[in-house]
């Protein structure tokens, strides 16, 4: 498998469910960042038009207040309050008081500095200190009075204390007397600065409730339109099984309907091949078998003897091979059903049948292995299998198991195993090894093959190695899910 695939789901329904979750929830980010770039310049458009508009009324103020004889802006100031106060809270202190600023906002330090720069601009003078405070932190007067403590009627316009505190800006500005002059005044709107948040919980739980609709649709489309990949799937498992099954209906999608009518054909052109290949091989099995005796006849009135001998042995030969081949097409293709079987009690019935013949067979099985498969040839390939373990290994242990969902026969035998031969080698007709040659000279090499049809036919793995401890080891591998498959054919 390509590595930078491995993190994909293997089925089609999950990945193109994951396509349409992953699509959304892009968009959905996607139009929220936007949406966010777009605030947020809005936020500080707006920001700076307020502290542009804020600055001028408070530079206004502060050149009204510095033209102001010295011993006149106190009168000016206690006259504001005893009239209920105005949109700046205003005083005149000795010193410079200090500032402690807990208040935190996205836009803070922008809106400061847009006030710095406008008053700098307009007043022609640095030094002004500039803060943004919550209401318990700020201080008044020289005795670093707290708001709370001012009667209400001298801030009521300028100040905003419940039910939601607000920010206050505080504006220190250095008088020529070395005084300084003192400001506390609300924004022109007290929750901008607070304006440019974008991913709320509402936004996250929008987020989620959409992606929630769209993966309940998605599942549902998804599955709706994988359906007939699964009936098609279904269909050509059955079919390399030789299970009926239900005809494909359309699905009215022109790309499946074409796949399963391609399959349809398909199906019907190997089934007449197999159909034709049973009737040749009957034919050639009628049609042979009268020449073979007539030539048995007439060979036996050779004179001859060295000659009559010679082709006694062709003829012999001739048989044999007519009647392996077909004997393969036989075996590798058993007209039977499946039905539900324990390979443990098939595999001990086989191993008493060898063990009254004076063969040593050991069965080791811990669970029962079910399978769905057909009996007879099950049967006819374990054995197979088994006497060639007897026969040219001395002796057969067959082990049974359950792995990875897959039933599991392993038969070792205690011969030599396979040496230098390749065991793809061995599957072929009418190649064995040398021993095997050395025991039994009217084998054919045909076993092999046989059983390795038998467990493809079966959705199953045949495979052949050199055990570790000795001898040769043939595994068996049957898929234990077609049972609810099958049965649903």
């Amino acid at each position: 498998m390509n590595p930078t695939r491995r993190w994909l789901p293997r089925s089609l329904f999950a990945r193109l469910l994951l396509v349409m979750l992953s699509g959304v929830g892009v968009a959905q980010i996607m139009t929220s960042l936007i949406w966010a770039g777009q605030l947020d310049s809005d936020s500080r458009n707006r920001v700076s038009e307020n502290a542009q508009y804020l600055a001028i009324t408070l530079a206004a103020t502060i050149r009204y207040f510095q033209a102001l004889p010295d011993n006149v802006r106190p009168i000016v100031i206690d006259q504001q309050r005893e009239v209920g106060g105005s949109r700046l809270f205003m005083s005149v202190n000795q010193h410079r008081l200090a500032s402690e600023s807990t208040f935190t906002a996205p836009l803070k330090d922008a809106f400061l500095a847009a006030i710095d720069d406008q008053l700098s601009a307009d007043l022609g003078q640095g030094g002004v200190h500039l803060a943004l405070a919550l209401p318990q932190e700020v201080r008044v007067y020289d005795q670093q009075v707290p708001i709370a403590d001012i009667p209400i009627r001298w801030i009521r316009q300028s100040l905003i204390l419940e039910p939601e505190p607000a920010p206050i800006l505080t504006v220190q500005v250095p008088m020529p007397s070395g005084d300084w002059l003192y400001l506390a005044t609300l924004l022109p709107d007290p929750y901008i600065l607070d304006k440019n948040r974008v991913l709320t919980r509402e936004r996250w739980w929008s987020l989620g409730v959409t992606l929630m609709a769209v993966g309940v649709l998605g599942l549902w489309f998804v599955r709706w339109q994988t359906r007939p990949l699964r009936r098609l799937a279904d269909a050509a498992d059955s079919f390399g099984r030789g299970v009926a099954h239900e005809p494909l209906i359309e699905s009215g999608m022109r790309e499946l309907d074409a796949t399963a009518e391609a399959f349809s054909a398909m199906e019907l052109r190997i089934q007449r091949y197999l159909d034709d290949r049973e009737r040749l091989f009957a034919a050639i099995s009628h049609d042979l078998r009268t020449p073979i005796t007539r030539l048995r006849l007439q060979t036996e009135m050779i004179d001859d003897e060295a000659l009559r001998l010679s082709l006694e042995e062709d003829l012999e030969e001739l048989d044999l091979m007519v009647k392996g081949a077909l004997q393969t097409v036989r075996d590798a293709d058993i007209h039977e059903d499946p039905k539900p079987l324990e390979l443990g009690t098939l595999i001990n019935k086989i191993a008493s049948e060898k063990q009254l013949g004076g063969h040593r067979v050991i069965v080791q099985q811990k669970q029962p292995v079910d399978v769905m498969g057909k009996p007879l040839a099950l049967k006819r390939c374990l054995t197979n299998l088994i006497d060639n373990a007897v026969f040219y290994g001395d002796q057969a242990v067959v082990s049974l198991a359950i792995e990875h969902g897959q039933a599991v026969v392993r038969i070792r035998d205690s011969g030599p195993g396979l040496g230098t031969t390749d065991p793809v080698q061995l599957f072929k007709p009418y190649t064995r090894l040398a021993h095997g040659q050395a025991r039994n000279a009217g084998g054919m090499g045909l076993g092999l093959g046989i059983a390795q049809s038998i467990v493809h036919g079966h959705g199953g793995e045949l495979s052949l190695r050199d055990h570790p401890q000795g001898g040769l080891e043939v595994t068996v591998q049957l898929p234990c899910d077609y049972t609810v498959r099958m049965h649903h054919h």
